[in-house]
């Protein structure tokens, strides 16, 4: 019999969750950001869904969140019309980054020298945060409001989509090296360093992309509009989630739909992969994050497969228990949080 997939529920925000990014995997383990719009970006431990803390200083809805490899700066995209960098271990503000309309979009290069930003004005900007005085160099040719931005191929190329439109630029020119257009909006992008691909969504469709080429790869069609996807890190499986709040899980080699899963009340915002792919994240219009187990029983993160005691009759189960955490303990922790295993997280910076 398979094992029931149960997702850890992450509460604390109040508003729809729209973005959500995973560091690299660091020394002290990885971590989580998430996006939301009631302007108050959060950072979170990324195996178990630990409130650490969350950044202050937007006046708008957070539109977009992301961290820098080892964790140690986080960038943010509002509709107040700027980006924010942060210092993710102390959660000071170290900059701002003033626009001339909504960001929707950020994303570091490799070594966390430069900051890639894109929104609602249709053009990209790469601000040099050694220099956070100079005016940021600047690239226009897009139609339509940019939703997502992000360095390809060790920095040397951008990939931006906008409505309609995803585009490929070279770094060192500033020009527009090659664009793919849908006839339907563009609702997410990921990129895969390893094998150069990229993961699109419109519409029902996932499709896959060179992201050196923008040649297609392969795409899939799912059963309800498709708001993100991602794949993971071995390229094994991809998951996606939109409209129908449901979570999809496809074979990426083969297109079968393995799994489904229904946790989430609203639409799914936005779906990614941890860096070891243990686990997958989803953030949605119910001001939720959910984190979902890759293989359903595995003993990881605040997961624990119970098996059951010779001759007792039960069947094995997955069980969600604290690290160093008494059952009575864990009794009296659901009883307070009866919606969540997570209480409430206080609105204080980390």
């Amino acid at each position: 019999m398979a094992m029931r997939q149960t997702p850890l529920t992450c509460s604390g925000h109040t508003r729809p969750v729209v973005d959500l990014a995973f560091s690299g995997i660091t020394p002290y383990g990885y971590f989580l950001i998430s996006a939301c719009k009631d302007g108050k970006p959060m950072l979170r431990q990324g195996d178990t869904g630990d409130w650490i803390g969350t950044f202050l200083g937007h006046k708008g809805a957070v539109w977009g969140a992301t961290l820098n490899k080892d964790a140690t700066k986080a960038a943010t995209a509002a509709a107040d019309f700027t980006a924010k960098v942060w210092d993710a271990v102390s959660g000071d503000e170290l900059m701002t980054l003033a626009h001339k309309h909504i960001v929707k979009t950020v994303d570091f290069t490799q070594d966390s020298n430069y900051l890639l930003t894109g929104g609602q004005d249709k053009l990209l900007r790469i601000y040099d945060l050694n220099k956070p005085e100079a005016e940021p160099k600047e690239i226009s040719g897009h139609t339509s409001g940019i939703k997502k931005a992000l360095w390809c191929s060790e920095d040397k190329q951008i990939l931006s989509a906008d409505d309609k439109t995803v585009r490929l630029w070279d770094h060192a020119t500033m020009t527009e090296v090659k664009s793919l257009n849908f006839n339907m909006s563009v609702s997410s992008m990921e990129y895969i360093p390893e094998g150069e691909i990229l993961v699109i969504t419109y519409g029902r469709s996932i499709a896959f992309h060179s992201a050196v080429s923008l040649d297609p790869i392969k795409s899939f069609e799912a059963p309800a509009t498709i708001n993100s996807a991602s794949l993971h890190p071995e390229k094994e499986f991809l998951v996606a989630g939109g409209e129908d709040f449901k979570l999809y899980k496809y074979d990426y080699n083969s297109g079968e739909e393995l799994e489904s899963y229904k946790g989430h009340f609203g639409p799914i915002h936005c779906v990614r992969f941890s860096p070891d792919g243990e686990l997958y994240a989803s953030g949605s219009e119910d001001g939720t994050l959910r984190l979902w187990q890759t293989v359903v029983g595995k003993t990881y993160g605040l997961w624990k497969c119970v098996l059951p005691e010779e001759d007792s009759g039960e069947l094995a189960k997955p069980k969600i228990n604290f690290p160093e955490t008494t059952e009575e303990e864990l009794e009296e922790i659901a009883s307070e949080n009866s919606d969540s295993i997570y209480s409430s997280t206080p609105e204080v910076k980390a």
